[in-house]
């Protein structure tokens, strides 16, 4: 088996895109999965191609593991991790980081502008549900 997945583009316009991500586990839990492919996403209106995104709003509910968003890249840099444990149960929140105009991807080597995904702790019937808001840069 595998855990059962989805993402999902709620909006993909020439300054923001809006991704929804789910996972309800079967104990097999995601290593460095990707999770927005920025060659994917549409161009603006002059046909330029997005070459990576900053985080600037997450809406996330995840139950017993943690979800650790990666920005890709010859060694992946983590940019922000979601969750808690089995013992604290479900957490659910909401962070804002426009006043600083996001999480910047500040992968080094070999970046490639995506953001991938890995659980930790995850168990069978552990889950999240994680909104993006992501700002495109070109």
């Amino acid at each position: 088996m595998a855990d059962a997945v989805t993402s999902q583009t709620l909006v993909d316009g020439d300054k923001t895109a809006v991704i929804k991500l789910t996972n309800i586990s079967d104990g097999t839990g995601e290593s460095s999965v990707k999770k927005i492919d920025v060659s994917a996403l549409n161009a603006n209106s002059n046909g330029d191609a997005c070459t990576r995104v900053s985080i600037t709003q997450v809406w996330y509910d995840v139950g017993g593991l943690r979800a650790a968003l990666e920005f890709d890249a010859s060694s992946n840099v983590v940019g922000l991790v979601l969750g808690g444990s089995a013992a604290a149960g479900t957490t659910m929140g909401y962070m804002d980081f426009r006043s600083f105009n996001g999480i910047k991807n500040n992968a080094g080597s070999g970046i490639t502008g995506d953001i991938d995904l890995t659980t930790h702790g995850h168990t069978a019937h552990d889950h999240y549900t994680i909104i993006l808001e992501l700002s495109k840069s070109y």
